[in-house]
């Protein structure tokens, strides 16, 4: 069993479509190891695993300060490169990722608006 890097408090496994994430039992935020994030984007009905309160995710957004769950590393801040609004965290060492309440629902329906911001900032950097 392993503990939520935001709330400390327990995380339980949860599967969708043949992929077992971490889901924590205070915050419901979420544990993804590597890719399983992206693996589930493409499965239909996968949103249904984050089953948290988005305004609860939010509050998780002041927490500066987690290891990964999994192995202990520091965990770095990132920001989804087609829907800047999404902050999630990322482990160095086994590249899992960790979205707070909210946040994999969000990451999966990608809206028109998302799209066309992305088609229209490409090429700026």
């Amino acid at each position: 069993m392993i503990n939520c890097p935001k709330c400390k408090d327990e995380m339980a496994e949860v599967t969708y479509g043949g992929v077992t994430v971490d889901r924590c039992t205070g915050c419901q935020g979420i544990f993804f190891d590597i890719q399983e994030h992206e693996e589930l984007k493409k499965i239909a009905g996968s949103e249904s695993i984050d089953s948290g309160d988005p305004m609860k995710g939010m509050e998780q957004d002041e927490v500066d300060d987690y290891n990964c769950p999994k192995c202990g590393v520091i965990m770095v801040r990132l920001v989804d490169a087609q829907q800047n609004h999404i902050w999630y965290e990322a482990c160095s060492k086994c590249y899992g990722v960790f979205f707070d309440a909210g946040e994999f629902k969000d990451f999966k329906e990608e809206s028109f608006v998302d799209r066309l911001h992305s088609a229209l900032t490409r090429g700026r950097n």
